[in-house]
This record gives C-alpha cells, structure tokens and sequence, in this order.
C-alpha cells in the first residue's frame, strides 16, 4: 500500500505552485493516501489552500510551541518523525526542495531520488542525467521509503477539487541540538512574478556585456510582466545574484514563453529550459546554439533589438 507525504513550499503565507505539482507526481504513483505536510509558523492559511488541490487526502499542520525556534530552522527533523509511517516523501526540487529532501533522506537511513519527471510504478521513476542529454529509469528500493524530489517543470499544477481535504494539527518538538542555533532567515525581495512559477520570463547572458547593462533587461521584462532570469555566465559575471540563474545548477523552469537575451546556449542552460513552451532568442551571432532549440530566433544586437520590441508593445 502506498501512502505519499507531500511536503509543501510557501513564502510569505503562500503556497508555491510547486506544492500542487509535486501533489500530481504524486498522484502518479496511485498510491491509497497523499497527504500533504505544510510546516509553518502560521500555517491556517496555507493548510486551507493546500486542502483545496485536487487529490489531497488530508493536510497535517504543526505550529511551533512558545519560545521555540522557527520551524524553518528545524524541517529536516520534524519531516522525518511524520514520514515514519509513510512509502513515499515527495519535495519540490526547488531551492527549498534540494536543501531539505537530502537530511530528511539521511534521517531515514534511505538513499534520494532526485528529479522524478515520469513515474512508471511504485518505486519506478525516470530522471534526467548527464545535463538532460539522457534519461535514466531508476527503481528505488521497494522495502523503504522512497525520498524523492519533483522535477516541477515536468507536471502540471494539480487543479483544485470539489472539495476540502480534512486538516489535522500535529504537535512536533521544534527544538535544535545544543550546539544549533538559528540566527535568521534572509531573502531577496522583488515586486515580479517568482521565476520558478512564471507564466513569462526574461532572461540575460553575457552578451549583455555588464551590471549596468542589464537594467534593460528588467525593463524588457516589466515591461510584459515577466519574471527575470540568466545565465550561468552572467551570474559568475557579476551582473546579477545567483537566485536569477536558470539551468543545471540554477533554476529548473518551464514556463509558457521564455525569452534568452543575448545567451548562446550552453548546454546546461538549455537542461533549465528544455520543458518551456516558447523560447525566443536574441543574438547578435547566427551559429549560437540557443538558436537550434528556439522557436523564434532574432539575429542582431539586443541594444537595438529590444527597444525596438518594447516601442511595438506599445
């Protein structure tokens, strides 16, 4: 019998689309149970939302007791105490996702399944390797649980039901060794749209030549409402914070129109992209790669190009 525990993502009291997506690998497995496990230190909300989406069982909420640490800091034990009694742990293999599914699975003893794109059983999953030029079948273990990351950007976001799962509170130690202790959570702000849950995004590479440059890339994109991104060589470049890159060791995405400025298209770059629905290129040189993959391709200079484009949006 399997019974699947899905660990929700939220920021700021809301749920990540990749909550939803990673309930439809879930459902995939066809097991008896998908619950959902939402740790939050305000967690009526987001339990209520979670409750919503299609296929769920029932949503477990902990809050953390009086002057203890933010649950944030403590994941890894609190999933892996609820986990006990479950075949399968499913994460988001997001930033948050690759961070705590890991501890989680050396708490239990078990090894990860990372990047599931396709179910073909129980304990039978396909994954992408060797920066998405092959895809491998993996068969975990069928005598332990199964800690697997969701690659997002091959499942849809599973619709909201007829109906509300049931919510049940749990109570969990939300303490931290002796030789822990949590300090603070920081994070980057930004007015537009989470790169990982686009519908539209922007991205730059070096072609944008630097820091300053790139302000008219976040001009482009809020321009048509996207979110922005970039290239590995743009990050170690300097021109933006390593949250915005896309790729291997960036960000998965998949998003209905992705737009590369000035990215020649290294391959690991194109593993980032590979499940978007529109990819348009801009590039001065004819020969790059981005264009082998592109839907609409723009061979010229992007500090004319895009203005050019922003004055026809109108």
């Amino acid at each position: 019998m399997s019974k699947i525990l899905v660990i929700a993502e939220h920021l700021d009291g809301k749920l990540n689309p990749s909550t939803a997506r990673a309930v439809s690998a879930a459902a995939a497995v066809e097991p008896e149970v998908i619950d959902v496990l939402v740790l939050s230190d305000k967690a009526d909300s987001l339990a209520t939302e979670a409750a919503k989406i299609q296929g769920v069982s029932r949503v477990l909420t902990a809050e953390r007791t009086e002057n203890a640490h933010p649950l944030a800091a403590v994941l890894a034990p609190q999933i892996a105490k609820v986990a006990a009694g479950y075949s399968h742990v499913f994460v988001p293999s997001t930033t948050f996702g690759k961070d705590v599914a890991p501890r989680v699975a050396a708490l239990l003893g078990v090894a990860q399944v990372s990047d599931v794109m396709s179910v073909n059983g129980s304990h039978t999953f396909k994954r992408p390797i060797y920066a998405g030029n092959a895809i491998i079948t993996v068969e975990a273990d069928p005598a332990h649980a199964v800690v697997a990351t969701i690659r997002t950007a091959s499942w849809p976001v599973a619709a909201n039901g007829e109906s509300s799962a049931p919510i049940e509170s749990l109570s969990l130690d939300a303490t931290l060794p002796t030789h822990t202790r949590f300090v603070e959570l920081k994070q980057g702000k930004s007015d537009r749209p989470d790169l990982q849950s686009a519908n539209k995004v922007v991205s730059g590479g070096r072609g944008v030549g630097s820091k300053e440059n790139f302000e008219i890339i976040y001009k482009f994109a809020d321009k048509i409402g996207a979110a922005v991104g970039a290239s590995r060589a743009a990050v170690d470049a300097g021109y933006v914070p390593n949250e915005l890159q896309v790729g291997q060791t960036g960000k998965i995405i998949a998003p209905e129109l992705y737009i590369a400025i000035g990215i020649s298209g290294a391959i690991q770059h194109l593993t980032g992209i590979k499940d978007a629905g529109i990819i348009v290129a801009i590039n001065k040189d004819g020969e790059a790669p981005i264009f082998e993959i592109a839907d609409i391709g723009l061979v010229g200079d992007l500090f004319k190009l895009l203005p050019e484009l922003e004055q026809a949006i109108g």
